[in-house]
């Protein structure tokens, strides 16, 4: 089974990642991809509470990274597996200019 990422800057500018089964990192190894992303890329917690979700790191690191990062084809699929493995899901859609993530 194939898992499909979407990430959408703009209705003119997004990208659509194609990860196999196999190719999609553990829970565990998703999770600690993601964060040391959102630490690297200074992401800031998107809640007054300080909490933050898985969620908010799959959309803090895409919009933190830009289209730029998603242009470089190893960065691009290393968000696909760890996005594929975090949440667990086949098809997800992650859209920063509405900072939401659907599947």
């Amino acid at each position: 089974m194939r898992s499909e990422v979407k990430v959408v800057f703009s209705p003119l500018q997004q990208f659509d990642l194609v990860v196999d089964a196999e190719e999609v990192l553990s829970f565990e190894a998703a999770r600690k991809w993601l964060d040391e992303q959102y630490v690297k890329n200074e992401c800031e917690p998107m809640r007054g509470s300080g909490k933050v979700l898985l969620a908010d790191k799959i959309l803090g690191v895409a919009a933190a990274v830009g289209p730029a990062a998603f242009s470089d084809p190893a960065w691009a699929m290393d968000y696909a597996r760890a996005t594929s493995g975090a949440l667990s899901k086949a098809l997800l859609k992650v859209d920063v200019a509405k900072r939401t993530l659907s599947y």
